[in-house]
């Protein structure tokens, strides 16, 4: 049964002493803290000699009725002297909540905020470029320090264990496309269009970029938390004392994994969703499943293929950036590590579209529309 701190009062020579009693500790002060705060009257003397623990908490307490009441606090333990002496040390006159600016003035506040962060984040950027340029280009040089086990771990998990999710994704995306294709062209009487459809449509843009949305989900988030982690157990302040240089051992392995695989993923996430769009084809439209296969190679000009590829490296290379670079901002404790993470994937997310839209003008432009 919990044992709740008490008081007296008592009146004796003129002097009003109250002896508090019990455990003056934050989870026993709840009754008396309303009572004490209610105490009228001149109170002379604030008696300890009763009290058995006392954290900082009831101190707090004590030193704010003495205060109040301008009184002499007696019994105190060795304890309770050097609690109440922290606690007045730490005593300030500043408000608790600083002044609330006016409407305007707290919009210019937060815009200013805002640029002096956003010019914080670029130099941080620009900085971790240059220094994966600098790793990179030691490492060309030094082929050595390239850290082949940890990049065909990073490969593995990147790519393989990545295999079925985005098989799944791809063959659904295929049915999809096949499938409201059909609807939409069979009102002009052009539904065997759907072969087209389907093929320049995923070779071309969704396949790398739906892949690129899940990689950045899957392993740009991993990035970020795995090296944040690491950062926050001061892993990588340890590697770097005993001379392992962190861009060489985390960051690259995660980079190169990434530019590799993603060409292979969308590739293999292109020919699943053209499969799923043969098999829809086959069960609603009637097109024969090899009909569909062999009229893809027929209908869909090769630098489709060629556009996908491109911009598949380029996407890879997006995510881990985002991934690497935000985990390697983590700072503080493990709440710092989630918000990072979180950034990562909308980052790479984000960049990806953008990036996305600029090669679709591009390759407009050059003639591969």
């Amino acid at each position: 049964m919990r044992e709740w701190a008490d008081f007296d009062v008592t009146e004796a020579g003129g002097r009003t002493t109250v002896s508090l009693q019990g455990p003056l500790l934050i989870s026993t002060v709840s009754v008396i803290d309303r009572k004490l705060r209610a105490l009228d009257g001149p109170v002379q003397e604030i008696d300890l000699s009763d009290v058995g623990a006392i954290d900082t908490v009831g101190a707090w307490i004590v030193c704010r009725l003495a205060d109040a009441h301008d009184a002499h606090v007696t019994g105190a333990s060795e304890q309770a002297e050097v609690l109440m002496a922290a606690v007045r040390r730490s005593e300030s006159s500043a408000d608790i909540r600083p002044p609330r600016l006016r409407a305007p003035l707290r919009v210019f506040q937060d815009v200013g905020l805002k640029t002096v962060e956003f010019g914080h984040g670029a130099v941080g950027v620009v900085g971790f470029l240059g220094a994966i340029v600098a790793t990179t280009l030691g490492t060309i040089v030094h082929p050595r320090r390239l850290r082949l086990k940890a990049l065909v771990r990073q490969m593995e998990l990147v790519g393989v264990t990545s295999l079925f999710i985005i098989g799944l994704m791809s063959f659904l995306i295929g049915v999809v496309i096949a499938q409201q294709g059909a609807v939409q062209l069979s009102q002009f009487g052009a539904e065997t269009l759907t072969v087209n459809l389907v093929g320049r449509i995923t070779l071309r843009e969704l396949g790398v970029l739906m892949t690129a949305i899940m990689v950045a989900g899957r392993s740009g988030s991993a990035f970020a938390a795995q090296i944040g982690t690491m950062k926050l157990t001061e892993e990588i302040d340890a590697m770097r004392t005993i001379g392992v240089s962190p861009m060489e051992a985390l960051i690259l392995p995660r980079i190169f994994a990434a530019v590799f695989m993603m060409p292979l993923l969308g590739f293999y996430s292109s020919v699943v969703a053209i499969i799923g769009g043969a098999v829809i084809s086959d069960l609603t439209l009637g097109i024969p499943f090899l009909t569909f296969l062999a009229r893809i190679q027929e209908v869909v000009p090769l630098h489709d293929l060629y556009v996908g590829m491109v911009k598949a490296p380029v996407f890879g290379l997006i995510v881990a950036l985002a991934g690497c670079y935000q985990g390697m901002q983590v700072s503080g404790n493990a709440e710092e590590v989630g918000l990072r993470t979180t950034q990562a994937v909308v980052q790479a997310i984000f960049m990806v579209i953008v990036l996305d839209a600029f090669f679709a003008v591009f390759f407009t432009e050059i003639g591969w529309g």
